[in-house]
């Protein structure tokens, strides 16, 4: 990589890490870091990795927003080599030095310049390890299927089972390497060597610990997500068909999605054996993707899986104005980042999602932390709501009522404490009397950025109840951390 490319990509790492000190948390950040507070092997909605990502950065950096997502750069760098020096061996393979070096500069460029990468890297989510481990199974993939070095079968395995650790979607580009390996002629001689088996050996060693916290959980992180594959409403088919393609081209950004299409085109016409390899890569996953499209909705962001391998695919793809559609896509990603830090365009929260989701947690958990009387617990039935107070409430305890609270190892509230219950005007209807018995009222409270609300609350003084005598189940002390 040239010293202006790579110059370049470390300026853009710095740059990540300064807004994320920023802008504050989004529920689901402040959620990852009451797992990373709490370690276990599994969890409800996703395996654990994203927890040991926001642990790692909160032992380098503190438990500070700048803490949870400091891997979210160092990951999005880390993976960005790996697959441009992926593409400089495969394309090596096939052409001059200087074509290769074109290729891997611009696989990196066109991954950077997806709004999934720029906005995954300063939003902690479980996507972040996982694209950082499929770049490292693509960059494993190259030494082992074009480089002939057969123990990179072993990092391949590896790579796969840390991806599974990170999220289940991971599966679906493993499985078209497993199609691959059984309907190709090159495939089939990996085959009769041991070291695709070692590597299925060394990924299910890699997420057997999932399994385990899944079957004394009863299943329930399984059960959560592929229960998603039943949904089934076919009179919707062209929304949510529309919804897939239209998330695409906005979390690719508009230009880069052009390229990984033609990219994918070009495997297909190229079909070597390891532009075969990449296509059942993206193939299986996409066919998946929309079957699944056909009666219910695709989340933009499960075919983000895909975007290292549509990269690499793209480093093929010569057109000229590769520069500019990375640019264009790294402006965007900047414009939603700088509007999350500083707020220079006034829009609604229906226009503006970043304050929706980041717009003044800090003001208002210490709002009401001044109108709660001093020394009693809050209380939330949202796991989002309740992780924003844990982290943002100065010396506050928090308490997190929700049925997903029982698979976390924190300890329970006994019967009868008194609290004061933080109710979004989102959710609909009283405090849940199988929780609460209410007590009194506190005036409602606004939560904004740049003097636009985001939502309102109601607060109220709130007795807890049990369901079975002793303690509630459904609800823990959520820990407060160190700031």
């Amino acid at each position: 990589m040239s010293v202006y490319w790579g110059g370049g990509l470390i300026a853009l790492t710095l740059f990540r890490l300064v807004l994320a000190a920023f802008i504050p948390l989004a529920p689901d950040e402040a959620y990852y870091r009451i797992w990373a507070l709490a370690p276990a092997a599994g969890y409800f909605d996703h395996p654990p990795m994203v927890a040991v990502w926001v642990r790692l950065g909160m032992a380098l950096a503190g438990d500070t927003a700048e803490g949870v997502r400091l891997m979210g750069p160092l990951s999005a760098l880390l993976g960005t080599l790996l697959v441009v020096h992926a593409a400089y061996c495969w394309l090596q393979q096939q052409g001059t030095q200087e074509q290769a070096y074109k290729g891997a500069i611009r696989a990196g460029a066109l991954l950077n310049g997806t709004l999934a990468i720029g906005l995954g890297t300063l939003v902690m989510t479980p996507d972040t390890p996982l694209l950082l481990f499929m770049a490292l199974m693509l960059w494993a993939l190259v030494r082992a299927c074009v480089g002939q070095q057969r123990s990179m079968w072993l990092v391949v395995g590896l790579a796969a089972g840390l991806g599974f650790d990170s999220k289940y979607t991971a599966l679906l580009p493993v499985a078209g390497l497993v199609v691959w390996l059984l309907v190709t002629k090159d495939g089939r001689k990996w085959l009769i060597t041991p070291w695709p088996w070692l590597a299925g050996c060394v990924a299910a060693i890699c997420v057997s610990p999932v399994i385990w916290w899944n079957a004394h959980h009863a299943w329930a992180s399984f059960l959560k997500q592929g229960g998603r594959v039943g949904d089934w409403q076919p009179a919707r088919v062209l929304t949510f068909m529309g919804e897939l393609l239209g998330g695409q081209v906005g979390l690719a950004s508009p230009l880069v999605f052009v390229f990984f299409v033609a990219g994918s085109g070009l495997l297909w016409k190229k079909r070597d054996s390891f532009s075969l390899l990449l296509l059942c890569m993206v193939a299986l996953p996409m066919a998946v993707f929309v079957q699944h499209a056909l009666g219910a909705r695709v989340q933009a962001n499960w075919p983000v899986v895909l975007y290292p391998t549509a990269a690499l695919a793209a480093a093929r793809v010569t057109w000229p104005w590769w520069k500019g559609a990375s640019f264009f896509g790294v402006g965007l990603a900047g414009i939603v980042c700088v509007q999350a830090a500083f707020t220079p365009f006034r829009l609604s929260p229906h226009m503006d999602i970043t304050l929706r989701q980041m717009g003044g947690w800090p003001e208002f958990a210490h709002v009401i932390a001044t109108v709660v009387p001093q020394g009693a617990p809050l209380v939330a039935d949202e796991y989002g709501l309740a992780s924003e107070l844990a982290f943002y409430a100065p010396g506050r305890t928090v308490v997190g009522v929700e049925p997903r609270w029982k698979l976390f190892n924190l300890s329970h509230p006994a019967c009868g404490g008194e609290a004061y219950l933080v109710l979004s005007h989102r959710r609909q209807g009283p405090p849940d009397v199988r929780f609460f018995d209410v007590l009194g009222t506190l005036p409602d409270q606004s939560r904004s950025r740049g003097g636009i609300v985001a939502d309102s609350y109601s607060l109220f003084h709130v007795r807890l109840r049990c369901p079975v005598a002793g303690q509630m189940d459904d609800a823990v002390y959520l820990p407060a951390g160190r700031r």
